[in-house]
């Protein structure tokens, strides 16, 4: 399923979305024009290495190109493909502005980093000797995806289901935890298979679970914070 439309409007103009959308983009435009040999050592040198950062290795000083502490930040402006990009810049797209709305442009930023650290730490911390980069917004929009199910978990969502080739409106509470569940499954699953697979799996249930946890410290006094379940009816449109 992807996401196309919320009807959920804002009365500002969401500028650090918007920033955070072109900085990726250019980032990503950055990458691909770069030989094949550069794009590895773009990913290595600002990736997010969880041996390097949490398990005591040090990168080389030939590829190292920013601190190593900062590459949790650099990692999540870089993608490893197109798809990769295009899906998380339509989240973003769409859940990133009203949650900026709900926080104000500097709280909303630093959420956004706050978000990002802790999905890092979820996916590197069970395995500290893992040398394989950590790239992509994907932890940190897990993030405003967890804001969003706290704060408007009744906004109507249009969503694209390409199975069945239709658009339907859901419900974002619904729509949010059928996104969180498809991830709990692909990290058993992904867990269980040679290799771990390619996608950091526990940095999206990271991401999501500390957007929720920490939405009602950034969000403005006068946002109201809904409980799931409690507060959700799904026949409020």
């Amino acid at each position: 399923m992807f996401p196309v439309h919320d009807e959920n409007p804002v009365s500002i103009i969401p500028v650090v979305t918007y920033a955070l959308l072109a900085a990726c983009v250019g980032v990503f435009l950055w990458q691909i024009t770069r030989s094949p040999d550069q794009q590895q050592v773009i990913v290595y040198a600002l990736g997010a290495i969880p041996a390097v950062l949490v398990g005591g290795m040090e990168l080389g000083a030939d590829i190292a190109m920013v601190p190593d502490k900062a590459t949790v930040i650099t990692s999540m402006f870089l993608h490893g493909g197109w798809m990769h990009l295009i899906g998380n810049m339509l989240f973003l797209w769409v859940f990133g502005n009203n949650i900026e709305a709900a926080m104000g442009h500097v709280k909303f930023a630093m959420f956004y980093v706050v978000c990002g650290i802790a999905a890092f730490l979820a996916q590197a911390l069970p395995d500290i000797a893992s040398t394989v980069p950590m790239i992509g917004a994907s932890g940190a929009i897990s993030g405003i995806l967890g804001a969003y199910l706290c704060l408007y978990p009744q906004a109507r969502v249009l969503m694209v289901i390409p199975m069945i080739f239709r658009a339907i409106k859901m419900p974002a509470m619904v729509v949010l935890l059928i996104w969180f569940g498809m991830q709990l499954v692909s990290s058993v699953t992904v867990a269980a298979e040679p290799g771990g697979g390619g996608v950091a799996f526990g940095a999206h249930i990271g991401g999501f679970v500390a957007g929720m946890l920490f939405v009602g410290l950034f969000k403005n006094s006068n946002v109201r914070l809904h409980i799931p379940f409690i507060h959700f009816n799904p026949f409020n449109r």
